[in-house]
């Protein structure tokens, strides 16, 4: 192994049906990047944390049933990942932390870090939502978000959002990559938006300086996209420029997309802002797996 596949696949399980479909997109996604898969588990309750008091253990009898429910979670991860990747190499570890925490001190040592869309409990989709934002936002690698199973296509495309960022070029290195280890097509994917009045965007159609615009981010999204041709030319390289909102158009390209990939950090980031607000409607919204690539 290089000294890169020697960083595994980390996903994160906590026994709900969402974490063995992350941990099956997980398996497979290690496969293909030729690297192994660690599967880990959150034990929160390991120790039980009181303000201003020294921390309090958790009775040895509840302890021990939670350890053998974590042991179960983790036998049935592996196995749905095994299922998934004949042949892979996957390991299993318990790690004592809250899950943001333990995933975050994992993605420092991964190629990739996975979650699922919901887990357990009745808030599910709201705990799981934070914990996948809370990733994104804070993971030293690159993130995925596993929103739902689905069968994917052999010919639907990668798609990514290319918003002319420094941070643009870690997107397009992750998405060029993706799309030449699935053999599939890449959507380069490009929104710009006029904001004002609606007397004023009519006016802006009227003169024809809608149509200006849009051919001029054309070129520009030619240009940019010139060299990466040149690094990957077995990959098919479709172009798409859209009047709109990022989030809207990227939505509405990843109905059909095997994986859509977008950054921490985009053109209108506030400062101090740790995930973009196109990056964090993706997360919550996008029908297919999701990659915050960092």
């Amino acid at each position: 192994m290089t000294a890169a596949q020697e960083k595994p696949v980390v996903v994160g399980i906590d026994g709900s049906s969402a974490a063995l479909d992350a941990a099956r997109w997980a398996a497979a996604e290690a496969n293909r990047r030729g690297t192994w898969l660690r599967v880990v588990f959150a034990d929160v309750l390991a120790q039980t944390y009181l303000p201003e008091l020294p921390t309090t253990p958790v009775p040895e009898t509840y302890a021990k049933a939670m350890a053998r429910q974590a042991e179960q979670w983790l036998h049935r991860a592996k196995g749905e990942a095994t299922a998934a990747a004949p042949g892979l190499e996957v390991r299993t570890f318990v790690v004592a932390g809250g899950a943001i925490p333990v995933l975050v001190a994992e993605s420092q040592h991964a190629q990739l870090a996975v979650v699922g869309r919901s887990g357990l409990g009745s808030f599910a989709e709201l705990l799981v939502g934070s914990v996948a934002i809370g990733l994104c936002a804070h993971g030293h690698c690159s993130v995925a978000v596993v929103r739902r199973p689905r069968v994917e296509a052999p010919d639907a495309p990668v798609v990514v959002g290319v918003d002319g960022t420094p941070a643009g070029e870690i997107m397009l290195t992750t998405a060029f990559e993706e799309a030449a280890m699935r053999g599939a097509a890449l959507e380069a994917v490009h929104a710009w938006h006029a904001v004002g009045t609606e007397q004023a965007w009519y006016s802006f159609h009227a003169e024809g300086r809608a149509a200006a615009v849009q051919q001029e981010e054309e070129r520009i999204l030619a240009e940019h996209l010139a060299s990466w041709h040149e690094k990957y030319p077995q990959v098919e390289v479709r172009r798409i420029v859209a009047n709109g909102k990022p989030a809207r158009v990227l939505l509405e390209h990843a109905q059909h997309a095997q994986v859509v990939i977008v950054g921490a950090r985009g053109r209108g980031a506030f400062t101090g802002l740790v995930l973009g607000s196109t990056s964090q409607q993706l997360v919550h919204h996008a029908p297919c797996p999701l990659i915050v690539a960092r």
